[in-house]
């Protein structure tokens, strides 16, 4: 379905520039020393520095061979392995410095904290993300606390048991309907993904029998590593340093839904009637080439190929041609920035969705049930 040239790994090589993502740490460190304008520098960095290098490296549209055996990927995995013990140094490790000075004042400790959720956000729940696909429990477990750093466990659970099967129909809340702004999709997800989440486990419990109850449900493990981060930060900075966790877990939050608002915008798979839509293809999710933004997301801007092989690490996502898959015209980075201007956007966006729908679905006249923001089938 593709029509990129094929490349091979040389694994070091080829996994390093991966590992860019770490260079955001001491940034991060810089603002809780300097205070001030240093505060500046990590938002700066991945907000608008970012789509300028990404404008001078240009992109990127090789692809992985797919038969690259799965040793090879052992430094692209590592970097997925090393970013938990890292993330949770950085943030608890800057709570307690913070705690323990007095060179910033509380505003300035705020808005380190909500810098600090750039990182906890874009990096730290991109790799959960990665994690949470593996079939090792040690990496699921892993993904686990990075979703817990952000008092958001529940997303593992929607996102593979609900996001994946429903993308593109109104029965996923995550997909945002055509002509819907980013702060109207995020309300729903944050009013309705938890209860989806929990409902879909129990789901899964009763059909093997089992209560939601039972202790294998992985809820009781999401508010016990939650419970625990919080108590950790408690711990360390009293009800302030509760609250400065709390800032940095609603800015990480605020990032992966303006990420999950991108991705599928105005995406629809076709209904086939009876609650029934065709399968996930390539279609059904924008892209991006932008080399260094994928880079630093570990090829998330892949996502087409993610949706349509889920268990394909990051290393191997392909890319696709715009026959086969729509593509953004900008990184995931620039396009949030637009997302959070809704007239903006739509006037960027709305014209490429329609555009979309002519291409790949020229047969459907009448797009009005796919434009509702909320349209529930019967579950």
């Amino acid at each position: 379905m593709t029509d990129a040239p094929m490349t091979h790994f040389t694994p070091v090589s080829r996994a390093l520039p991966f590992w860019l993502s770490l260079s955001f740490v001491p940034l991060g460190w810089l603002g809780a020393w300097g205070g001030g304008w240093w505060l500046l520098v990590l938002p700066v960095v991945a907000w608008y520095l970012l789509p300028v290098i990404d404008a001078l490296a240009g992109h990127l549209t090789d692809n992985p061979d797919l038969d690259t055996p799965h040793d090879a990927l052992y430094w692209h995995r590592l970097i997925t392995l090393i970013w938990p013990p890292v993330q949770v140094l950085t943030v608890f490790g800057i709570l307690f410095w913070v705690s323990r000075s007095d060179h910033l004042t509380r505003w300035e400790e705020f808005a380190l904290f909500m810098t600090l959720g750039v990182i906890s956000g874009a990096i730290g729940i991109n790799y959960s993300h990665e994690l949470m696909h593996q079939k090792s429990r040690a990496e699921r477990w892993l993904g686990d606390i990075l979703l817990a750093m952000v008092l958001y466990s529940h997303f593992r659970s929607e996102h593979l048991l609900v996001h994946h099967r429903f993308v593109g129909t109104p029965r996923d809340a995550v997909t945002a309907r055509y002509n819907e702004s980013f702060y109207a999709t995020l309300l729903r997800v944050l009013r309705e993904c938890p209860g989806s989440a929990f409902r879909a486990e129990a789901a899964m419990l009763a059909r093997k029998g089992a209560p939601w109850w039972t202790a294998s449900n992985p809820f009781w493990r999401y508010v016990a590593l939650q419970l625990g981060f919080v108590l950790l930060a408690f711990a360390i900075g009293g009800l302030w340093g509760v609250v400065l966790f709390a800032a940095q877990a609603a800015i990480a939050i605020w990032h992966l839904e303006l990420v999950n608002y991108i991705e599928h915008y105005g995406l629809t798979r076709r209904h086939l009637g009876d609650g029934k839509y065709e399968h996930v293809l390539p279609r059904h999710s924008w892209n991006a080439t932008q080399k260094v933004s994928n880079w630093i997301l570990i090829n998330l801007q892949r996502h087409s190929d993610h949706h349509y092989k889920p268990d394909r690490p990051y290393p191997l996502l392909q890319t696709y041609a715009d026959t086969d898959a729509p593509q953004l015209p900008f990184a995931y980075g620039v396009m949030g920035l637009m997302a959070m201007i809704p007239p903006l956007w739509r006037r960027r966006m709305n014209p490429r969705v329609r555009e979309w729908r002519k291409t790949f679905y020229p047969e459907i006249t009448d797009w009005t049930p796919y434009n509702k923001a909320l349209n529930p089938l019967p579950r």
